[in-house]
């Protein structure tokens, strides 16, 4: 019997999202689609391929020796959109990228919003997560992080440098005591992560501050900055989100200046899909430029 790309679609979806339900958000049907879907693949191949556990589904190792085959066809489906639409004059498809929430909050929207307009056949969806996103589960096509990757087959690509500082708004500055040293950070609110939920060591920023103590912390940086916007303390917050938050000033700037990195990460494979590599070299070009324009402004 043959096995249908549709099929392989919805295969794909279930192994990289582990659930019927969450692979049916993902492909727009509704779960009881993706498992008559699956079922149906798994008697085409006489296999099963998934074991249901605790925790969702899982691969069998048939589904393991399927997904590369699968992923082998996706990369070959997306080659050809991408050939296609080089002939159209434009990007087409889907095209999912993942960043920590700083990015994906006060960079990607312009810059994405941007190449949708230029590209009117192509979908691009964000995915804003405060911890590593999964490339090898195909969580996104690709993946902006602060630090490269020590290993795994993939490319790395400097995006930019950007600047953080310590910052508050202007009002909770006038109504507190007068901040000349990092010693009289002891006396204030100081907003930043929830220690134990840093999962990239360029994110503690507070380090070198020598804050011993976060009174209100989140894992997200957004969360971070509505803190420090609403006047609930002192925090260290990106220099391309300051603008965004209005009546917020640079704290002790003389005095503290924090330098950090973009990466882009993607999958080894797709570096012979010239449809990723236009829209790679897009987002790239379009936060440096982003990243610069904000940091200005400040």
């Amino acid at each position: 019997m043959a096995t249908h790309w549709d099929d392989l679609r919805v295969f794909l979806a279930v192994a990289r999202e582990e659930s019927l339900s969450a692979a049916g958000r993902r492909l727009k049907v509704d779960p009881a689609t993706v498992g008559r879907r699956v079922a149906r693949l798994e008697t085409a191949l006489g296999s099963p391929l998934f074991a249901k556990s605790p925790t969702g589904y899982a691969l069998t190792d048939a589904g393991q020796r399927l997904m590369g085959h699968a992923i082998r066809i996706e990369q070959t489906m997306e080659e050809a959109a991408g050939e296609m639409g080089a002939q159209s004059g434009g990007l087409s498809g889907q095209i999912r990228i993942g960043a920590p929430d700083g990015a994906a909050n006060f960079l990607l929207p312009q810059v994405c919003s941007q190449i949708a307009r230029d590209n009117p056949d192509l979908d691009i969806q964000i995915v804003a997560l405060p911890r590593i996103i999964n490339l090898s589960k195909r969580e996104a096509d690709m993946v902006i992080a602060v630090s490269p990757p020590s290993g795994g087959r993939v490319t790395v690509q400097k995006i930019a440098d950007y600047k953080l500082h310590l910052a508050a708004a202007r009002w909770y500055l006038r109504s507190h005591p007068e901040i000349t040293s990092l010693d009289d950070l002891k006396s204030h609110l100081v907003v930043g992560y929830i220690p134990d939920m840093i999962f990239d060591k360029e994110l503690d920023y507070l380090d070198a501050t020598g804050v011993e103590r976060v009174r209100l912390s989140s894992n997200s940086a957004s969360v971070q900055f509505n803190w420090v916007r609403q006047g609930g303390g002192i925090g260290i917050v990106h220099d391309f989100a300051i603008p965004s938050g209005k009546r917020i000033e640079k704290v002790l700037a003389d005095q503290i200046s924090l330098t950090r990195s973009f990466y882009l990460i993607r999958h080894a494979d797709d570096r012979r899909l010239e449809r990723m590599n236009r829209f790679a070299e897009e987002l790239c070009l379009g936060l440096r430029k982003e990243v610069a324009r904000l940091e200005a402004l400040t």
